[in-house]
């Protein structure tokens, strides 16, 4: 049952964490494609039928795992990336000689975030997660359905076999 939602969280989290990637997180789009995976993913693994609620549930699921994922991913690529940015900013601080006071001190605190940052992005990234990837599920569930409704008038008979 959490295998699903799991890796709809995976994909939530690592895409919306990823510095150019998750851009496309400006309209929700990781979010909802995470809702509609973990859907999705949910039934291939079951024979019957997913209702709406089922599909929610997951794509809920989905948001808040892919909230702490983000937290987790962006923690480790903020230590990674780090020196490379302050590298950059130093660079453009030593070219820019006659940069006004306030410029310099903005291009310094460039990808420096505070511990209240990451606090205050991932309260937001659960409450977008819990609803966006939610109606991604609902999504997911509509158009994944497994049970294709009966012909009218009965099931349709094979062709027939062609003369020998």
């Amino acid at each position: 049952m959490l295998q699903a939602p799991l890796l709809g969280g995976l994909f939530i989290g690592v895409l919306s964490a990823l510095p150019v990637i998750s851009w496309g997180n400006c309209c929700c789009l990781w979010i909802v494609s995470g809702g509609v995976l973990a859907a999705y993913l949910d039934q291939q693994n079951d024979q019957r039928p997913t209702s709406a609620g089922r599909g929610a549930l997951n794509g809920f699921l989905a948001g808040v795992i892919g909230a702490f994922v983000w937290l987790i991913v962006s923690l480790a690529l903020d230590v990674v990336l780090a020196p490379i940015r302050e590298q950059i900013a130093t660079e453009l601080i030593r070219v820019a000689r006659d940069m006004p006071p306030d410029a310099r001190a903005a291009l310094q605190s460039i990808g420096t975030t505070s511990p209240m940052g990451y606090a205050f992005s991932l309260f937001l990234l659960l409450c977008a997660g819990g609803i966006f990837s939610t109606l991604g599920g609902v999504l997911g569930a509509s158009f994944f359905r497994n049970d294709v409704p009966p012909a009218l008038g009965g099931p349709i008979p094979p062709p027939p076999l062609p003369p020998m």
